[in-house]
């Protein structure tokens, strides 16, 4: 029998860090190639604790619920936004099933096939799947470690008149970098100027190293007195809780929030609210803030260590310091280095990466690599770093 399958279907690549994470099972590999969160700092108790206040509610708490998310846990997750400067009501926040589907439900309201999409290069990798997969052109940006060059976002905005541009400004996915005070004002402008459709995602944000440091949000920016905030905003609790709960959510107008809702109820018809309702009782009664400074101190730790290594054993590569996050940015000095070819023989060393071509549209810089500095344990990552001090050897 011959399958007829999808065009967007059969033009999606399986997503390179899957495939790397597949690698790495069961072998005396260490891997800095995943994006996770290290598990002995989850909050497991207390995620115990909060299931068991869900089923002490009764039998009506495995019922259905409505698209928007659970509405207390949408009241919490309006008082947490307060504290980064964003003031959104209920009909302004959509709960989804972790943040990727926000990138995915935002793609399909807005996006026909051709359209396009302008991102900073390089990007976050599966939102570059998402884009693909919707049949977008999906075109870079310029940038550097301020963030968006805003001349070349000005011209590609003229050229293209794109349907939204997609960002990650604070402690960027693969890079770290954090995006300058002015470049966050001046993409703002530019795309109420333009009335062009901002994505704002933020996964990362909370896991900030100099907790003194103000790393405001682009939709905080926006003036309560201005008629239309052109910014949605997406985050999770995946990095700052556990990822198995996949909830995330989306802030925005609630002209757009509603198309998000009518596109959601076509996906799921909502997120697990066992997992909704547990969130809530957690925000309730657990200490999420004093969780997160314990686990800012412990990757701060592990990215010092991490970089520490790198020095150490001479890897010949340049970085920027990530001042939160989950990864570091290597550039290696020899610029013929195929990065992708490298982890084949870095796999078989026993360690693993994510080669940085694959976070690029178009051609992409190919000795560029990220690694994740959350995961690996202190004294696993000086056995990973010798092992990839050897590959480079």
């Amino acid at each position: 029998m011959k399958l007829l399958f999808s065009e967007s279907i059969q033009q999606l690549k399986t997503l390179p860090t899957r495939e790397i994470l597949k690698l790495t099972q069961g072998n005396d590999i260490i891997s800095f190639a995943g994006g996770l969160p290290a598990e002995d700092f989850f909050p497991d108790k207390a995620i115990q604790e909060a299931f068991i206040n869900v089923f002490e509610q009764g039998k009506q708490s495995l019922q259905y619920g409505i698209t928007e998310g659970h509405t207390l846990l949408r009241e919490e997750i309006s008082k947490r936004m307060l504290l980064k400067g964003i003031q959104a009501n209920l009909d302004q926040i959509q709960i989804t099933t972790g943040s990727q589907q926000a990138i995915d439900l935002i793609t399909k309201v807005f996006i026909n096939r051709g359209d396009t999409i302008l991102i900073e290069n390089p990007t976050y990798l599966a939102a570059l799947q998402v884009f693909q997969g919707y049949g977008a052109n999906v075109v870079g940006v310029n940038s550097d470690d301020d963030g968006m060059d805003l001349d070349d976002l000005n011209e590609k905005i003229k050229h293209y008149q794109p349907k939204f541009i997609y960002v990650t400004p604070t402690f960027a996915n693969p890079t770290g970098r954090v995006w300058s005070s002015e470049r966050k004002q001046g993409i703002l402008q530019i795309c109420k100027q333009f009335e062009t459709i901002l994505i704002e995602d933020d996964p990362y944000g909370e896991i900030q190293f100099d907790k003194a440091a103000d790393y405001s949000s682009i939709y905080s920016l926006h003036s309560t007195n201005d008629d239309f905030n052109p910014v949605l905003y997406t985050s999770t609790f995946s990095k700052i809780v556990a990822p198995a709960l996949r909830t995330g959510w989306v802030i925005g107008e609630q002209s757009i929030i509603q198309q998000i809702t009518k596109a959601k109820q076509t996906a799921d018809i909502h997120s697990s609210m066992i997992d909704q309702q547990a969130l809530y009782f957690l925000l309730k009664y657990f200490d999420l803030d004093q969780h997160i400074i314990t686990i800012c101190n412990e990757y701060k730790k592990r990215k010092d260590q991490m970089t520490q290594l790198l020095k150490q054993y001479e890897i010949p590569a340049k970085w920027v310091e990530p001042q939160g996050g989950m990864f570091l940015w290597l550039t290696l000095q020899d610029s013929k280095i195929n990065s992708a070819e490298l982890l084949k023989k870095a796999v078989q060393k026993g360690v693993a990466f994510v080669p940085g071509t694959v976070f690029y549209t178009g051609e992409g810089e190919k000795n560029t690599i990220r690694l994740n500095f959350t995961y690996t344990p202190l004294e696993q990552m000086q056995i990973g770093i010798e092992r990839l001090q050897h590959v480079l050897s």
